[in-house]
C-alpha cells in the first residue's frame, strides 16, 4: 500500500476492541489500522453484532481490524494490539479456545491474518481508539469503514480524550454473576444450613469439585470481571477463594449476602423439622413474615439482601462481579430484578455451584436501577441436569 505522500508501508499495526453492554447484551466492536512507523490512522471500523458476550465482540474487532490490513495493507507485516489477554494468547497459540464461537472467529482471523502476524497485549488505556469507536458504534453515532477523510469533526484528537470514552462505569448496566456454593454434608443430607449463627460446614470434595469446574468456566470470560464478592460463611468463602484464584482476583466479603438463619432449625433435616416443630414449619410457608424459632423470616433477609444490593451497585456501578452466595439470597436477588412477588423464591429451583446473571441499568430519568434476568440456574459444562436452562 501507498500512503498518503506517496511513501509505501510495510508494517501496520491493527488495534482491535469489542464490548458488550450486560454481556451476553447489545455489542459491537471497534478495529484501527495505523501505520506503524508514522502512527498514522490508514482505516477505521465499527459495527453493531447484536446480542453477543464480550469476547465474542472482541474477537469480531480482531477479524474486522485484520480485514482492514488486507484491503488496505495488502502484503505488509502486521501487529495485533489488544487490551483482551484472552485473544491474545488464544491466537497466540498459548491458551486452548473451548467456545465454538470464539474457536471459529479465531480460525477466521487465523485465514485472514499473514504470515508472522504477532499479538501484543496492552493495558485498556493504550486501546482507548478502538474501544471509542465500538463505544460510538452502540451509542449509534458509528457504523462500518472509514478512512481518515472521513472522519467525524467532533472526533477526539488526542489519546487523552478518547481514555474518557470507557467501556465500563457509570451509565453502563452493572452485570451481577451470582453463584451458588458448592456442596456440604448438609447439602446432600437436605439439612437447613443456615449463615453466620449456625452450624458452617466446610465444601465436601464434590462441593469443591464443583467450586473448581464454575471457576474453569468463569475463567474463559476472565477479562470481563472485575471483583469477586462471597457471603462470609464458610462454604461461600471457600467456594469464592477458588473462583477469584482462577480470575487473579480478590474476595470481598459482604455480610448482607449470608444465608437465612434457621435458628433451632439449623442443622436439622425438612423431615425431622416437620416431626418436631410442623405448625412452625407451616406458618413459616405460608407466611413470608414467619421465621423459626431464632432465626429470621424471608422479610428479613429480603431486607437485608437489597441493602447490599445497594451498596454493591454504589460501589461497582457498570462493572462486572462475580457474587457468591446461598440459595436464599439468590433467589431474593432474582425475585427482585424481576419486581416479582418474594413468595416466587419457593417456585425456583437453584442447584448447587449453578450460575445466574442478573443486569442492573440505572433509568436515565429516575436514577432507579432496574433489573433483568439473563441467566438462571444455569451449571458448567460437564454438569449438565435436565434442570440446566443454558450457557453462559
Amino acid at each position: 500500500m501507498t500512503a498518503a505522500g506517496g511513501r509505501a508501508v510495510g508494517r501496520v499495526v491493527v488495534e482491535a476492541d469489542g464490548g458488550s453492554r450486560g454481556n451476553p447484551g447489545p455489542a459491537a466492536y471497534g478495529a484501527v489500522l495505523r501505520d506503524a512507523d508514522t502512527g498514522a490512522v490508514l482505516a477505521e471500523d465499527a459495527r453493531t453484532l447484536g446480542v453477543a458476550t464480550n469476547n465474542v465482540a472482541e474477537y469480531s474487532g480482531l477479524v474486522a481490524g485484520l480485514k482492514l490490513a488486507a484491503e488496505h495493507a495488502p502484503g505488509a507485516q502486521v501487529e495485533v494490539r489488544m487490551d483482551s489477554k484472552l485473544v491474545v494468547e488464544q491466537m497466540s497459540g498459548r491458551w486452548r479456545i473451548k467456545h465454538a464461537d470464539m474457536r471459529a472467529l479465531a480460525a477466521q482471523a487465523a485465514a485472514l491474518a499473514p504470515p508472522g502476524t504477532t499479538y501484543t497485549w496492552v493495558p485498556r488505556a493504550d486501546n482507548a481508539h478502538a474501544d471509542r469507536l465500538a463505544n460510538e458504534a452502540l451509542d449509534g453515532t458509528r457504523s462500518g469503514t472509514s478512512v481518515p477523510g472521513d472522519r467525524l469533526p467532533d472526533e477526539p484528537e488526542s489519546a487523552a480524550e478518547e481514555a474518557e470514552s470507557p467501556a465500563r462505569g457509570p451509565g453502563q448496566p452493572t452485570t451481577i454473576v451470582l453463584v451458588r456454593h458448592g456442596v456440604t454434608h448438609h447439602t446432600t443430607g437436605r439439612r437447613f444450613s443456615g449463615g453466620l449463627g449456625g452450624d458452617n460446614p466446610p465444601l465436601s470434595e464434590e462441593g469443591r469439585a464443583q467450586a473448581a469446574e464454575v471457576a474453569a468456566w468463569l475463567s474463559e470470560l476472565k477479562e470481563s470481571i472485575d471483583v469477586v464478592v462471597a457471603s462470609p460463611v464458610r462454604r461461600t468463602r471457600e467456594t469464592a477463594d477458588v473462583i477469584a484464584a482462577a480470575l487473579d482476583l480478590p474476595v470481598e466479603e459482604e455480610p448482607a449476602f449470608a444465608e437465612m438463619e434457621f435458628g433451632a432449625w439449623d442443622g436439622l433435616s425438612f423431615t425431622e423439622v416437620a416431626e418436631r416443630d410442623k405448625e412452625r414449619l407451616e406458618a413459616w410457608f405460608a407466611d413470608m413474615a414467619a421465621a423459626p424459632p431464632g432465626g429470621e423470616s424471608f422479610v428479613t433477609v429480603q431486607r437485608r439482601v437489597l441493602a447490599g444490593l445497594d451498596r454493591l451497585l454504589a460501589t461497582h456501578q457498570g462493572r462486572t462481579v462475580v457474587v457468591v452466595s446461598h440459595v436464599t439470597p439468590i433467589k431474593t436477588l432474582v425475585a427482585h430484578a424481576l419486581d416479582a412477588p418474594l413468595d416466587t423464591l419457593f417456585r425456583m429451583e437453584l442447584a448447587p455451584a449453578a450460575v445466574s446473571v442478573l443486569a442492573f441499568y440505572p433509568d436515565p430519568r429516575t436514577g432507579e436501577q432496574k433489573g433483568s434476568l439473563r441467566f438462571f440456574n444455569a451449571l458448567a459444562p460437564g454438569r449438565r441436569t435436565l434442570r440446566d436452562t443454558g450457557r453462559w
